[in-house]
């Protein structure tokens, strides 16, 4: 069971996640937290896997929350749930250690398997976020890119960089999810980064991926 933690202000939202996230069989909604201060209690109490966590609330704002949750504890994968897909949000969400970020909009068939992938380590970014921090990254000076990579890993990396996990890489290739992992940890290697996510960085900034259209 993946235990989750909600937190919003509103008791409508709280009381929505609940319910559709009761449904799902590997899903344990273990609390709820009205504000930053109290997710910051609980997640020490209750030691989540996920939390679903609101940006805009009063007090100890989500940011501030995340930052807190995750330097006390890395292991508990955030999750930011908000109506807001301005800059001044996502970059300091993003900085302040969450693993994904989603829109109050998103398809709740979509919720459970978004946690679902950020519980097993996985990015998660609503389409249009994606595509705005993808803009912003391409817009730094290009470095030149390695070419070092093999054909392979070169496909590899612009699927990490599309936002493929790694069954769906070796679905589009053809290949077993072992070769995958293998080819993964190759191009992090000669890369020099520590995850996919900077991997995806990297592929933007070289030219090396297409940044994905908006929805």
């Amino acid at each position: 069971m993946i235990r989750v933690l909600v937190v919003d202000d509103h008791p409508l939202v709280r009381q929505g996640l609940r319910s559709f996230l009761s449904t799902i069989d590997d899903i344990d909604v273990v609390g709820e937290a009205s504000d930053g201060s109290e997710a910051i209690a609980l997640a020490d109490e209750l030691r989540p896997d996920v939390v679903m966590m609101d940006l805009a609330m009063p007090g100890v704002d989500g940011i501030e929350a995340t930052r807190r949750i995750t330097e006390a504890n890395a292991s508990i994968r955030i999750i930011a749930l908000t109506s807001f897909a301005t800059d001044d949000k996502v970059f300091p969400a993003i900085q302040s250690g969450a693993a994904g970020y989603l829109l109050k909009e998103t398809d709740p068939s979509e919720l459970a398997e978004a946690i679902r992938k950020v519980h097993r380590g996985e990015p998660i970014l609503h389409p249009d976020v994606a595509a705005r921090l993808m803009r912003e990254v391409a817009a730094a000076t290009p470095r030149a890119h390695r070419t070092d990579l093999t054909a392979r890993e070169l496909e590899v990396l612009r699927l990490i960089a599309a936002g493929r996990s790694n069954k769906e890489i070796a679905r589009d290739l053809s290949v077993a999810e072992k070769t995958v992992k293998t080819h993964v940890s190759n191009v992090l290697s000669k890369l020099g980064v520590a995850d996919r996510t900077q991997a995806a960085v990297y592929a933007v900034q070289n030219g090396l991926a297409t940044p994905p259209a908006q929805s």
